[in-house]
């Protein structure tokens, strides 16, 4: 058994969701800047992700659900999953963004389970909160441990990709460990680094 775990915002998928739904609001450029501190490991990641969130409230529920469905995936993303499915992996995603977004791309894509948070509507339009699993900078390394205890994969036999400062605590649990297109803060961290975006690059790693 064998486990390989992807980030989703700017991993599987080419781009940042949030950025997306703050476009529809006019807020495009500010909550681009606070993700771009908070992936490089400048700002706390809950406090950014609900500082972000707060400038969404107002939106349709429908609209997420609409936007979420024409989200770029990464180039290689599906062929990566494929591959790494055949070599015997369990694929799952973590993403501190939305289920919303996560849910659909993970059923295209082939992946085994995902792991993110719950944007909060009520009466169909959003409240500007947010709740979940994956809200805490050391959110996905507690998940990564579970997974492995309940799959009984040990951090040899697991794989880990991500391009972000949140991405550090899964970092800690995998002997193989991959920055995507990654900031400098995960970089360090990692044991490959795959500067094209190209998912595909990471079936030459395992």
């Amino acid at each position: 058994m064998k486990l390989a775990v992807f980030d989703f915002d700017s991993t599987l998928m080419d781009g940042e969701t949030i950025d997306f739904f703050a476009e529809e609001l006019g807020f495009k450029e500010q909550v681009v800047a606070i993700t771009e501190r908070a992936m490089a490991g400048e700002l706390d990641f809950y406090a950014s992700l609900v500082e972000r969130v707060a400038l969404l409230k107002g939106l349709p529920h429908s609209r997420v659900v609409e936007i979420c469905k024409t989200l770029p995936m990464m180039n290689g993303a599906k062929e990566v999953v494929a591959g790494l499915k055949e070599l015997g992996y369990t694929v799952v995603c973590f993403s501190g963004g939305f289920r919303d977004a996560t849910k659909p791309a993970c059923e295209v894509l082939g992946i085994d389970a995902d792991f993110s948070n719950f944007l909060h509507a009520k009466d169909g339009i959003l409240t500007g909160a947010v709740g979940g699993e994956m809200m805490y900078s050391d959110a996905k390394g507690d998940m990564i441990v579970r997974l492995q205890n309940l799959l009984g994969v040990g951090r040899e036999n697991t794989l880990v990709v991500g391009d972000g400062a949140n991405d550090l605590s899964m970092f800690a649990h995998a002997d193989t460990r991959v920055a995507f297109c990654g900031k400098s803060i995960l970089k360090k961290e990692a044991t490959h680094c795959v500067d094209v975006k190209d998912l595909r690059e990471i079936l030459k790693i395992v």
